[in-house]
């Protein structure tokens, strides 16, 4: 009873056995590379259980997903002499895992020279161009030439790139400030120019203001003297139809203006002889006021 049992046993466990160095399976998400005594002989894609060859056949799996790669930020000289600190990431899938095998062999391999493929496409093509362009609308074009080389090159080893752009892409900082430094001079350059142009302005305005002060005064006086001339001739004109009427009026309101100015304009004592011809309409009246 115990022998059968043990034989079982063994059987099983040596079915087991064979089982773990003969099969392998091969998901949805895998493609499998079968290497025998070190020459590649298939391609597994099919999902399901499989079989090998034991000690003879190395299993190599690959992904068949879509793969991120981020190679590490760099410094790259742009065609105007500028440094740029860019750092780009791709995405791409293993299409052929014998070439991918012969060409790169393991992921980690992969990634150091597809990195190194992608900063080659990248300092070439950035090279050529100009900071201002990386600032603009042209640089998706840049960015198309650079992820068509890559593609080129990729597919001769097993892979297909589906994208590749730029994750940041900075001015290094030294340079950032040495920029910052020669914009705030020239805004300092500008604002100088404008107040500059400001105050010629301002002494143009004021120019202008006082000539046209000036010319307006002129003309001012001018009709104002034209209109004392005016009001001078027509009361001249009043007073002589007054002394055509009434000559012995006419003296003595001439008098009157006359004694009103003089005194108006001497000291608050007038000395004068009783005589004087001055007082002749005062002590004498307008009746008796000589006649021409």
């Amino acid at each position: 009873m115990k022998r059968p049992v043990v034989v079982v046993s063994l059987l099983v466990i040596l079915t087991l056995w064979l089982l773990s160095i003969t099969a392998y399976v091969v998901t949805e998400t895998d493609e499998v590379l079968i290497i025998r005594l070190g020459a590649p002989i298939g391609v597994v894609q099919k999902p399901g259980l499989n079989f090998k060859v034991p000690t003879m056949d190395t299993v190599i799996y690959y992904d068949n997903r879509e793969l991120l790669l981020q190679p590490p930020s760099e410094q790259v000289i742009l065609g105007d002499q500028k440094r740029l600190e860019v750092q780009t990431y791709a995405r791409y899938r293993i299409v052929d895992p014998l070439r991918f095998y012969q060409s790169l062999r393991t992921l980690d391999q992969a990634n150091l020279q597809l990195g190194q493929l992608i900063s080659s496409s990248l300092r070439k093509e950035l090279g050529q161009v100009n900071l201002p362009t990386l600032l603009s609308s042209d640089r998706i074009a840049v960015v198309n030439k650079i992820q068509a080389e890559v593609l080129a090159k990729g597919k001769s080893m097993g892979v297909e790139f589906s994208e590749v752009r730029f994750l940041k892409a900075n001015l290094p900082l030294e340079t950032s400030q040495a920029i910052y430094e020669r914009m705030q001079s020239e805004r300092h350059r500008e604002a100088k120019e404008l107040r500059a142009q400001g105050a010629e302005w301002a002494q143009q305005i004021q120019s202008k203001a006082d000539k046209d002060k000036l010319a307006i005064i002129s003309e001012a006086q001018r009709t104002a003297k034209i209109a004392r001339g005016q009001g001078d001739a027509t009361a001249n004109q009043i007073l002589s139809e007054a002394f055509g009427h009434d000559a012995k009026f006419y003296r003595l309101y001439r008098s009157l203006q006359t004694y009103r100015q003089s005194l108006a304009e001497s000291a608050p004592i007038l000395f004068l002889s009783p005589d004087s011809a001055f007082l002749r309409d005062l002590k004498t009246g307008p009746d008796s006021a000589p006649r021409k």
